[in-house]
């Protein structure tokens, strides 16, 4: 199969979620020529925020690799990932990223992250989320802990 093929695979399955009343996204993960994982947008029908189909498709494949290194895969997704999307994509090491549809089509049908893109470049006492460090000198002890486990699986 071709990369215009697994494309096309991620695009159908776009098409047939709209039909099966999801969201207009799909995702498919290739390991050496054969796709291992499909996704589909499943936000409304699992009351699910992050069950984006690049973040399913993920979740699949890593199921059935059982290992959360994906590198030496691939992701098509019908569409330019959205920030939560994209930083699984490079969490679960993916080598590439091939998608049809850009962040600019998604936000023209009412889909825009640009606004989270925004937040992140501000500093965090001027994003709309408010927040407030609570507890750091409790909270550290995980994070020594994890530093000195010598039996720790690094990811």
């Amino acid at each position: 199969m071709t990369h215009e093929d697994f494309m096309r695979e991620a695009i159908a399955l776009s098409v047939e979620n709209v039909k099966n009343g999801g969201g207009p996204f799909g995702a498919v993960i290739v390991k050496d020529g054969e796709i291992i994982a499909r996704g589909v947008n499943r936000v409304t029908s699992n009351c699910d925020p992050t069950a984006h189909a690049e973040v399913s498709a993920i979740r699949a494949a890593a199921a059935k690799l059982q290992r959360f290194d994906l590198s030496g895969c691939d992701i098509y997704t019908s569409c330019e990932p959205c920030p939560m999307c994209l930083g699984a994509i490079y969490w679960a090491r993916l080598d590439r990223m091939f998608y049809g549809n850009t962040k600019t089509d998604a936000k023209n049908i009412g889909f825009d992250d640009s606004f989270i893109y925004d937040e992140i470049d501000l500093r965090i006492e001027d994003r709309r989320l408010k927040s407030k460090q609570l507890l750091p000198e409790e909270a550290i002890k995980a994070f020594e802990d994890w530093e000195k486990n010598t039996d720790k699986i690094p990811y």
